[in-house]
């Protein structure tokens, strides 16, 4: 299985960015998903995560910015991003099962 994260970008604060999550193949009905972050010098972190039955965690820093969602149709997964704050400049990073996609940069800055 493969999975492209796309989405990122530079944005101001306050801004909005979407991430997407593409599987090569429908997997994302058989497990949880989620979308992990990665700040300069420090651990990755689960921002993010929607089960199989469509329940959906999202981490108190995050909490009514981030939502998280899922199309199966489409093999995708998605992270809706508002009011985006400087802490949030991370790459971010899907997964499902022992599958990570690649990355994509989400920077927040003015």
């Amino acid at each position: 299985v493969q999975l492209q994260a796309s989405g990122g970008g530079l944005v101001q604060p306050g801004g909005s960015l979407r991430l997407s999550c593409a599987a090569s193949r429908s997997i994302f009905s058989i497990a949880t998903v989620g979308w992990y972050r990665q700040a300069p010098g420090k651990q990755r972190e689960l921002v993010a995560s929607v089960g199989t039955r469509g329940s959906t965690y999202v981490t108190d820093s995050v909490q009514g910015r981030f939502t998280i969602s899922r199309d199966n149709a489409k093999n995708t997964v998605y992270l809706q991003m508002n009011s985006l704050e400087l802490e949030d400049t991370a790459v971010y990073y899907c997964k499902i099962l022992d599958y990570w996609g690649q990355g994509t940069l989400v920077t927040v800055s003015s």
